[in-house]
């Protein structure tokens, strides 16, 4: 599977950092609440959090959707293109007289993984639980690692 990890925090080295770097590190301090750096798509409104396992015989991906209906979550594939993408609508809110903060986010969400050959793409299966969507891609046969045995021979060389 395919990942990118971005860090944008940079260490300075000696002397004064690039420009870039000084305005790459303004925005991310002032819009680090907006995880505006982690969008897989322009168009989403959040991110939910992945964690992605590679274990002998399957890949999981296990993403943090809370507040998201089951029937909310698509999940497509497209080639070796694996798509998750929802809404989670937002709850009417009891009127008062004064707010404090708003925090949640709303709207739409989307994340997009490039699955390896080796996933048997006929087999994937997805699970919901307690806001948690668990999705299991099955490798196929030839890529799951096999024990080969070690034949006694009867002492001949060729």
């Amino acid at each position: 599977m395919f990942l990118t990890t971005r860090n944008y925090a940079r260490e300075s080295g000696a002397g004064l950092p690039h420009l870039t770097d000084r305005i790459q590190r303004v925005l991310n301090e002032t819009l680090s609440g907006l995880d505006w750096q982690y969008r897989d798509s322009a168009a989403a409104a959040w991110v939910p959090a992945v964690d992605v396992f590679e274990e002998a015989d399957a890949i999981r991906i296990v993403a943090e959707v809370p507040g998201v209906k089951p029937e909310e979550i698509k999940i497509s594939l497209e080639s070796n293109l694996l798509t998750i993408h929802g809404t989670k609508q937002q709850e009417a809110e009891e009127k008062t007289e004064r707010v404090h903060r708003y925090e949640r986010t709303y709207g739409a969400f989307e994340r997009s993984f490039t699955l390896p050959a080796s996933v048997e793409p006929n087999d994937i299966r997805a699970n919901y639980d307690n806001g948690v969507l668990t999705l299991t891609l099955p490798k196929s046969e030839k890529a799951k690692p096999r024990q080969i045995e070690v034949q006694v021979g009867n002492g001949k060389t060729r």
